[in-house]
């Protein structure tokens, strides 16, 4: 590359009847006197942010004491390969949703979550908030990108009707606000996600888009011959990253079609939109593929993703939970229910996990993409019975080009606001804010013992 001053633009995009194929991060794209030089580019930093509802099976999640994590609780234990990775916080409070009057804990949970504020109580249109500490990172990084942010999910994404208490569903089913009135929803059809990564000349008619899936023709086909010439352009460790990341495109929209046409064969469900696996790991899995096709082209550098909605009733019969997630999660501290409400804490834990094994094997720069990528994994509910909004079971996951140092299970002063965590994680990574909500502060010791 040096020697032939060949270079491709970071934004180098392959276009083709309506597709747009961003490519992802190669050594193509560095100037060729930066290696020269060394004056190589800033990082790529990323945060995603995954929230779980109903709270959580606390005597699973903490470790007995504080210090180096000799091996991961059992909510975690999916993730005992990357055990240096994971940084868990105790002690930290979101008072915020002591203070909203009205409506249920599970709204005030998930719609202060981020803000650190509390919001109006309403169950019509009018509903207000604060803009999310993930939005206040996407106003930053996204200079760079071509989306702001992503915002995931499983469930459902309604912004209308009330939910938990009488509140609104924009505070139970999603927990980033760009502004104080604007609450995002989340996406949770893959096929969505797909076109708004990659684009599309369809509409979203679902005779269109089965008509689309008859073609049977990928995305791929469209810009065949642009990668053909790219392929003479670029280095052999370049065409292997290449071969990896088209691979990997290719798999996502196989299941995606998979999905729609074994959806086009059943009943129509009104709740879940085309292209929605029936089963709940499958879709994960895809979800969390796409996200990270995402960070792998620098579409987006910010995230959130929200494994359920608070107050799901869904049940999760592959591993043995027959019980709906809400009503298990009151177990007046039933060891039997404790149980089962772990089996479902741990099952979306694991579905995280997959997507941090996933970044973990994907070079950038001088490490992985998940040395450059910080998660925050938790819920705004601590003992899901008592429905406490203190404690929180909050982890840190990567980050390491941030300077976070895993592998350590830390405890605050109990009352910690968590927002004060949420200012400290965006100093971390080069964005410098005064307050979020109610933080009062900074917290110390993410980086050192």
């Amino acid at each position: 590359m040096i020697i032939t001053k060949t270079h491709l633009s970071r934004r180098f995009v392959l276009r083709g009847l309506g597709a747009a194929l961003a490519l992802p991060a190669l050594d193509s794209m560095i100037p060729a006197l930066t290696a020269i030089t060394n004056a190589a580019a800033a990082p790529i930093k990323r945060l995603g942010v995954f929230y779980v509802p109903n709270g959580m099976s606390m005597p699973y999640w903490f470790p007995k004491s504080e210090g180096p994590l000799e091996a991961l609780p059992p909510t975690l234990r999916s993730l005992e390969a990357f055990k240096d990775r994971v940084l868990l916080c105790g002690g930290l409070a979101d008072e915020p949703a002591n203070r909203v009057k009205g409506g249920g804990d599970h709204a005030r949970s998930a719609g202060t979550f981020l803000t650190g504020v509390a919001y109006k109580n309403t169950s019509g249109a009018d509903v207000y908030g604060s803009i999310s500490m993930d939005q206040i990172a996407a106003k930053e990084l996204s200079k760079e990108t071509q989306l702001a942010s992503l915002e995931l999910g499983i469930e459902s994404n309604a912004m209308l009707g009330s939910c938990d208490g009488g509140a609104s569903c924009a505070y139970t089913n999603t927990i980033s606000w760009s502004n104080e009135t604007t609450p995002l929803p989340i996406e949770n059809d893959p096929r969505a996600v797909f076109e708004r990564l990659f684009g599309t000349s369809g509409s979203t008619d679902r005779g269109a888009r089965l008509a689309r899936i008859q073609q049977d023709r990928s995305i791929l086909d469209f810009v065949s011959g642009q990668i053909a010439g790219l392929n003479k352009r670029i280095g052999p460790t370049d065409k292997v990253r290449i071969t990896e990341y088209l691979d990997s495109v290719r798999d996502v929209e196989r299941r995606i079609q998979m999905a729609e046409q074994q959806n086009s064969r059943d009943l129509p469900v009104v709740e879940q939109p085309i292209g929605i696996p029936a089963d709940y790991a499958e879709h994960a899995k895809l979800m969390m593929d796409m996200l990270a096709l995402a960070y792998q082209t620098d579409l987006t550098r910010v995230s959130t993703f929200m494994l359920a909605k608070e107050v799901s009733g869904r049940s999760y019969p592959e591993i043995g939970v027959a019980d709906s997630h809400h009503p298990v999660s009151h177990h007046q501290d039933e060891p039997a229910k404790l149980e089962r409400l772990h089996k479902i804490n741990e099952y979306h834990f694991r579905q995280f996990a997959y997507l941090v094994d996933k970044l973990s094997t994907l070079p950038e720069g001088d490490g992985t993409m998940l040395d450059h990528t910080l998660f925050l994994y938790g819920t705004g509910i601590s003992d899901s019975n008592t429905h406490f909004h203190d404690d929180l079971p909050i982890a840190l996951v990567g980050g390491q080009a941030a300077g976070i140092k895993g592998g350590r299970y830390i405890r605050y002063a109990k009352g910690t606001p968590l927002t004060n965590l949420f200012v400290t994680m965006l100093e971390y990574m080069g964005i410098a804010v005064d307050t979020i909500g109610d933080s009062t502060g900074k917290v110390g010791r993410l980086t050192t013992v």
